[in-house]
This record gives C-alpha cells, structure tokens and sequence, in this order.
C-alpha cells in the first residue's frame, strides 16, 4: 500500500479495523496492486508460526469439516449453555479470548455462565473451497444439537448476521440472541457497504480465482498491512502497555502474533457472502435463503441484546442498532448499550469486557418474565 492510499485521516487503530472489513478493503486494493505485487512471482510462503494458546481452559467438544467446537464448561456444572458464534473472517476465534482481561470467555465466567461454548472456524483448505453458507448453518446446527438446544447464542461481527439467519431458521433452538458489533442491514452507511457498492462482483470472482477457490488471509494482510503501533493496540485493548514491564511487552508481541495468524476463506462463501449479504442486502430485505427456507426476521421473537461501538467504523452504531426494526422481538425484550470505542474493542477491550459483557451476562440470566417463558414452551412444543 502506497501513502497516497493510505488517507491521513485514518490512524492505525482505523485501520486495525478496516481488517475486519472482511476483506472487501483488500479486494479492492488487490485490484489495483496484485499485479505490481505478485508479477512474475509467487508470494513468499507463509513462515510456519506456533498456534496461540486459549486463554481459559478448554476441550474440544467436536470436531467438524469447518469448525472446532469449544467448551468452557467447569466440571459438572449445570445451567443454560451459551454459544459464542465467532466471526468467520481474516483472524480466528481466539478474539474472544485473547489474554486475562480481554476475554469475552473470561468476563462470561465472572459473570456466572457455567457453560459457555466458542465456534473456532477452521482455515479453509482446498477440499474446504466449495463451502457455502449453508454449509456454515449446518455445521452450526450439529453444534447446537451437540451442546443441547436451546442455547443463548452471542454472535461476534460477521458471526452476527450468522447467528440471527440461525434463530430465524431454527427459533426453537434460540432462548436469547446478543448481536455485537453485527453487520445486518447494510444499507445504513458504513465505510463497508460504501466499499461493496463501489465494487462489482467480478471483483471478488477475480480474487477468488487467482486463489485457485480460496481467499487467503496471508494474502489480505500483506496487500494492505496495517500499521500497529503500541498506541494503536493499546487503543484496542484499553490498556496502557507503555510501562516497560515484561508483562506488557508480552501482552503487545501476544497481539501483533494474532494479527498475523490469519485464517482462509473458503471461495464459494466469500461470493456467497459479498454476493448476498453485502451487495444485496437479502437479509434486510427478508429474501435470503437459508437452508432451503426464506429468512423473515420479523420471526425472530426472542429476545435480544444489541452492542454497538461509538468509535466503530466497521459496523456503525446507527447499523448495528438498525437491527432491532428488524426482529419480532416485543420491544420490552429489547436491549441495546453503545460503548465509545472502535470494533475490536467490543470483544478484547478490557473496559468493555468489565462492563457491557458483565451487564450482557447479568441479562443473560434474568427473569425477562413468564410472557417469555411461556413464548419458549409453545416453541419447543
């Protein structure tokens, strides 16, 4: 990426978050760069890195083509599963447990969920390029089943829009939904529905192409790198690591290694996703299919938790709350908090995490009421 591209504007925990634009910022670079990149050569392999450690225990519940299903659970204990659905994009699903105090796992625990499981999407291989949507709906599914339905499901940026399709599709299987930072109705503006709009489809095909059928995340990152410094990760995480002690020298290294430790796409997805989710907007405009079965959110009647960042630049305040006009949802089930920070942030911030996730989990265990529960027995039956 030249200067010139990259605007004054923007200070590099911005463009921490154009990374989360998944990767329609890349797209578009690569169209402009690929060649004077790429020309005549290969890119370099990717070195071979050592996985990042989870920061709370955990085992491996199941095992599936596009994801490993977490838990968190402590031995024996009892009570209402939670199902963190992680996004699927350019880094894993250790963004939801990062580090001790910027872990979304970690402030659930505290706030008294015993069962608590993480969707860890699976780097696409070649056999993985003709994954679909529905592919990722079933695979959730299984995981549900697995866990025990019905599960309170929390839904991360691109895991969002994934969880609502899925209370929608199976409502039986959802008690509660919390959408942070959830891109849904991309019509309200947003540096990425501005990005989408300004890019054909056969945009993202060439990108799929030149990858024989899969996005590559190695790729995504070095067409643009972006340029964190301390400040800017001190910024997402909300933390001062300028103290020099051994504790936040390991805590910086720790965030720039998972920046780097990106994921594959699965080809057929990334269209399906740009195609479908951002260039039509289908499930706005209630003509998504799921599963063989058209998307009504108005359907969606349980209730729900929106989280949104003042600061964010990736999904907007205005679009994340666009959502609740959405949803069936009585507005007395309805909650929304807004914290003034940008898109990371909402899931490894430790502000955040110490106080819109310790009020989520509180939510998460109230008596909305007996209108709810009596809602929730006539849909299991």
């Amino acid at each position: 990426m030249t200067e010139e591209t990259r605007t004054p504007k923007h200070t590099g925990a911005d463009w921490a978050q154009q990374a989360w634009l998944w990767p329609l910022e890349a797209t578009r670079l690569a169209l402009d760069s690929y060649a004077q990149l790429f020309a005549g050569r290969k890119p370099a392999a990717a070195p071979d890195r050592v996985p990042l450690a989870w920061t709370t225990p955990n085992a491996i519940r199941l095992q599936l083509a596009s994801m490993r299903l977490r838990e968190f659970s402590k031995a024996g204990s009892a009570g209402q599963p939670v199902l963190v659905c992680a996004p699927y994009a350019l880094h894993g699903a250790l963004v939801a447990d990062f580090a001790p105090g910027h872990s979304l796992v970690e402030a659930l625990q505290a706030g008294g969920m015993n069962r608590i499981y993480v969707t860890d999407w699976c780097s696409a291989t070649p056999q993985m390029r003709h994954l679909s949507i529905d592919n990722y709906l079933a695979d959730l599914n299984v995981a549900i089943d697995e866990i025990g339905a019905p599960v309170d499901l929390v839904g991360l940026c691109q895991g969002g829009w994934l969880s609502l399709v899925y209370a929608a599709r199976f409502p039986g299987k959802v008690r509660r939904l919390v959408l942070a930072g959830a891109p849904v109705d991309v019509s309200a503006p947003s540096e990425l529905s501005k990005m989408v709009a300004a890019l054909p489809q056969p945009a993202f095909e060439q990108m799929v192409q030149q990858g024989d059928g899969i996005v590559s995340g190695e790729h995504m990152l070095r067409l643009w790198t972006p340029p964190f410094a301390q400040q800017d990760v001190e910024a997402v995480l909300q933390r001062n690591l300028g103290n020099g002690s051994d504790a936040a020298k390991r805590l910086l290294d720790r965030f720039l290694d998972w920046d780097r430790a990106t994921l594959d796409l699965p080809g057929a997805y990334y269209l399906d996703v740009t195609e479908r989710i951002f260039r039509q907007n289908q499930i706005a405009a209630r003509c998504f299919v799921a599963l063989g079965r058209r998307i009504d959110l108005a359907e969606v009647r349980v209730p729900a938790f929106l989280l949104a960042g003042e600061d964010d630049i990736v999904v907007p305040r205005d679009q994340a709350f666009a959502t609740a006009r959405l949803l069936g949802t009585p507005p007395a089930w309805l909650e929304r908090a807004c914290e003034p920070c940008g898109h990371l942030s909402l899931f490894m911030g430790r502000k955040v995490l110490s106080h819109s996730w310790r009020r989520i989990a509180r939510w998460l265990e109230a008596d909305i009421g007996d209108v709810a529960r009596a809602d929730q027995r006539v849909r299991r039956a």
